[in-house]
C-alpha cells in the first residue's frame, strides 16, 4: 500500500492536472471535500511541502500565475507526456489509490493476467545499476533449458510481458528474454560497460513490439484504414511514426510509418482484421495476402 504521503502528492498532481488552474483557496477546499483533507482545510505549510514532494518525484512544478489571480499551474506537464518511467509511476500510483480506497470493488475491477517473471524486476534493476551481469536460467517456448550470461542494457514491456534486453556472451549478441520465460537468476560479480552509443529508445526505433533484426532496414509502411479501425489507430498509434496522408470522411484513412518489416508487425496488422488493407510496400502486401488465404483454407477444408 502506498503511504498516506505518497497519495496526498498524487492528489495534488491530479487535482491541477485537471483543474489547470486554481487559488490556493480553492485547492484548500477541494482537499477539505476528499477524503484527504478529514474534513479540514489545508494548511498552507502543507500545500508547500507538497508542492516539493511532487517535483521530487515526478520532476513536475507547480508555480503560481501572479497575473491570473495568484491560481497555481502545473509548469511543465510535458514532463509526464513524454517521460514513459513517470508516466507509468504515475498511473501505478493512481490505481494502487483507487484499489485502497474501493477496496470493496475488487470483484468489480478486472486485471489482464500477467504471466510471472516480475519477481526479477528487482535483480535486474540492481544490476543494471551496478553494471553487474547476470547469469540466467532460460526455458524457451521451443527448445531446451539454457544457462546464459547477460549485460543487461535495458527493459521493456510488451503485451503483458516484461522483457530485458541486452548483450548474451554465449550467443555473442543483443537479444530480448522474455522475464516469464526464466527459471533461475542472480548477478554476478563480473562487472560490463554499457555501450557509449547504446539507446534504448533508438533501438527499437524502427520497429513494432521486441523483435529486432540489425540486417532489417526501416520501409516506408501505408495502411488503408475503415471503419472504427480509423480511430483506433488515431488515439492508439500502432508506432510512433504514424502519420495521415489522405482521408475521405466516414470512409477511409490513409497512415504512414516508417517501419523495419518484422514478424510482429505483420501480426499486428492481421490482428485488425478486414478493416485494414496494406497498401505499401508491395511484399508485405503479398505476405498478409498470403497468411489471409491460408487462414481461409483452413476453415474450407
Amino acid at each position: 500500500m502506498i503511504s498516506k504521503t505518497f497519495n496526498r502528492y498524487i492528489w495534488l498532481l491530479n487535482l491541477l492536472l485537471q483543474e489547470k488552474l486554481l487559488t490556493f483557496d480553492e485547492i484548500s477546499k477541494r482537499w477539505k471535500e476528499s477524503n484527504m483533507g478529514d474534513n479540514k482545510p489545508m494548511p498552507l505549510r502543507t500545500f508547500h511541502q507538497h508542492r516539493s514532494g511532487v517535483e521530487e518525484l515526478f520532476g513536475v512544478e507547480i508555480k503560481c500565475n501572479t497575473s491570473k489571480g495568484y491560481k497555481y499551474y502545473i509548469a511543465n506537464p510535458e514532463v509526464l507526456r513524454n517521460d514513459k518511467t513517470r508516466k507509468w509511476l504515475l498511473n501505478s500510483f493512481n490505481l494502487s489509490n483507487m484499489i485502497t480506497a474501493g477496496h470493496n470493488m475488487k470483484d468489480r475491477i478486472l486485471f489482464e493476467d500477467i504471466p510471472h517473471g516480475t519477481e526479477y524486476l528487482q535483480t535486474i534493476i540492481d544490476a543494471m545499476q551496478q553494471s553487474k551481469e547476470l547469469a540466467i536460467d532460460y526455458q524457451p517456448f521451443y527448445g531446451h533449458r539454457a544457462s546464459y550470461t547477460i549485460q543487461p542494457y535495458a527493459m521493456k514491456t510488451y503485451h503483458q510481458r516484461w522483457y530485458v534486453l541486452g548483450y548474451i556472451k554465449e550467443l555473442d549478441a543483443i537479444r530480448n528474454i522474455a522475464l516469464d520465460r526464466l527459471l533461475e537468476m542472480a548477478i554476478t560479480a563480473q562487472s560490463f560497460e554499457l555501450p557509449e552509443k547504446f539507446n534504448a529508445e533508438k533501438y527499437y526505433e524502427n520497429t513494432v513490439g521486441i523483435f529486432v533484426n540489425d540486417d532489417l532496414s526501416p520501409v516506408k509502411v501505408k495502411l488503408k484504414a475503415y471503419g472504427y479501425q480509423i480511430e483506433y489507430l488515431r488515439s492508439l498509434p500502432l508506432h510512433k511514426s504514424q502519420r495521415e496522408t489522405a482521408s475521405k470522411y466516414g470512409e477511409f484513412c490513409v497512415f504512414e510509418y516508417k517501419l523495419c518489416l518484422t514478424p510482429e508487425l505483420s501480426s499486428q496488422i492481421l490482428a485488425m482484421g478486414e478493416n485494414v488493407e496494406v497498401l505499401e510496400p508491395i511484399e508485405l502486401r503479398e505476405e498478409i495476402k498470403r497468411r489471409l488465404e491460408e487462414s481461409i483454407l483452413r476453415y474450407t477444408k
